[in-house]
């Protein structure tokens, strides 16, 4: 009882902003007097807690034991709260190779989202794998835009009604897609491309279906309009960019974003000269975005909350609810097989440069320059590819392994954008929107 009564007073202070619940300014998001006026409202706030590239980052940082302890505090606060996901949650640690994703759709059933979007990375383990993954999940993936042969795949929006609001949310993943995960996954036998994103040089397909969405919405009741999207801030990936959809579209409250990995919120003004504000979260469940519209007035504000320490805030914490068993037996699963050891190596095998420091840290070089474990991962490719050559991007290559024994861990570690095997072949999956320049290269 004691042990329950303390670990309660942990959590309240863990959310009442005295140990992490920031914004990258290092501002208190939520303090204890705006949750102690909330709860005296009769009428009450709607909270819109969103993830994104959570990359199978179930149990890091804020985790999905933390994600669930926010969700909590905020509904016995008075909060009406959504729970919903920006894509790339799927792939990118152990538990999403070993399981093809599997593991974090039940996680992500537990806990309780309302809808997800899909990211580039959700189809990395084929297009078939991920169908059956939509359908495993409890709750609806919706984009406006990704199409099979010219037929939208699923809903462009879903509309809820949150207490007496209908909130619509609107999904959108970026036509990058298409060569940011591998493009044969998109493709029938003969190489024809039968998957798309409402894919132009200019845009406007794109931004036509997110305002149709917008438009349907509104016509069905919608008192708000979110867009989910998996787009991101890179200049290379416009005229795809979130800021090339609010500036073309009109009708959006909000636009919460993600594939960047950044944790920007801006504002800035649509079609029609009104301010839109986008919001980010970062990745691997270090920021949790919430976006609340307030009972009081109907505005609408966004922020971030953020736990930036090595150990995760359920471990630092003591946190227990609900997600902690869900995640403790993923997490028991795969450690026996984790453990396994493959291979031995009497000398580090590295991304870095084994002699030089930038800063007093190691000089990460892997993307523009050779390295041990470079060399290792191209030979390893040629050899069991049969080819006379193999070139594999630095980018694809993650981390270093130390001296010693190699087990499975580690080689997963090293390429999260994993190999996959499909039709005899080894597919590489690359991160083309990151991945820089770097190769590493073998040759018989």
């Amino acid at each position: 009882m004691k042990k329950t009564v303390f670990l309660i007073f942990l959590l309240s202070f863990m959310l009442t902003g005295c140990c992490a619940l920031q914004n990258n300014t290092g501002e208190n998001l939520v303090s204890p007097s705006e949750i102690s006026a909330t709860e005296t409202r009769k009428e009450r706030d709607i909270v819109v807690l969103f993830t994104s590239d959570v990359h199978c980052g179930v149990d890091q940082n804020f985790g999905y034991v933390g994600l669930k302890a926010v969700m909590d505090k905020m509904e016995a606060a008075g909060s009406r709260v959504v729970l919903v996901d920006n894509g790339d949650s799927i792939q990118g640690e152990p538990i999403g190779t070993l399981t093809k994703g599997q593991a974090d759709i039940e996680l992500m059933n537990a806990i309780g989202y309302d809808a997800a979007i899909p990211g580039n990375h959700e189809f990395d383990y084929v297009m078939e794998r991920f169908m059956e993954l939509a359908e495993m999940a409890e709750f609806p993936y919706i984009s406006c835009n990704f199409n099979r042969k010219g037929e939208l795949v699923f809903d462009p929006y879903v509309l809820m009604d949150v207490g007496d609001t209908k909130i619509a949310f609107i999904g959108v993943t970026t036509p990058i897609t298409l060569t940011s995960s591998t493009p044969k996954h998109f493709m029938d036998a003969d190489g024809n491309f039968i998957y798309g994103f409402l894919q132009d040089e200019t845009g406007e397909t794109l931004y036509n279906a997110v305002q149709q969405a917008t438009d349907d919405a509104r016509a069905k009741g919608a008192d708000y309009v979110i867009v989910l999207g998996h787009m991101g801030i890179e200049a290379s990936c416009h005229p795809f960019t979130y800021a090339d959809v609010i500036e073309n579209t009109t009708g959006v409250d909000a636009f919460l974003d993600g594939h960047s990995h950044d944790t920007d919120k801006v504002v800035m003004k649509n079609k029609d000269g009104y301010d839109v504000v986008r919001q980010a979260c970062g990745t691997k469940m270090a920021g949790i975005g919430w976006l609340r519209i307030s009972a009081e007035n109907g505005s609408v504000d966004t922020g971030l909350y953020t736990w930036n320490n090595e150990v995760s805030a359920p471990e630092l914490l003591g946190i227990q609810n609900e997600m902690t068993a869900a995640v403790d037996h993923v997490m028991s699963e795969m450690t026996e097989k984790l453990k396994e050891v493959v291979a031995k190596s009497d000398v580090n095998l590295t991304v870095n440069d084994p002699s030089a420091t930038w800063n007093g840290q190691p000089m990460y070089i892997i993307r523009r320059s050779e390295t041990n474990l470079g060399d290792l991962c191209a030979d390893a490719f040629r050899d069991q590819s049969g080819a006379d050559i193999a070139l594999i991007n630095g980018g694809g290559i993650r981390v270093s392994i130390e001296s010693g024994d190699i087990t499975v861990n580690d080689i997963l570690s090293v390429f999260p954008l994993r190999q996959y095997a499909h039709g005899g072949r080894s597919q590489r999956t690359a991160d083309s929107g990151r991945a820089g320049m770097g190769m590493q290269c073998a040759s018989r």
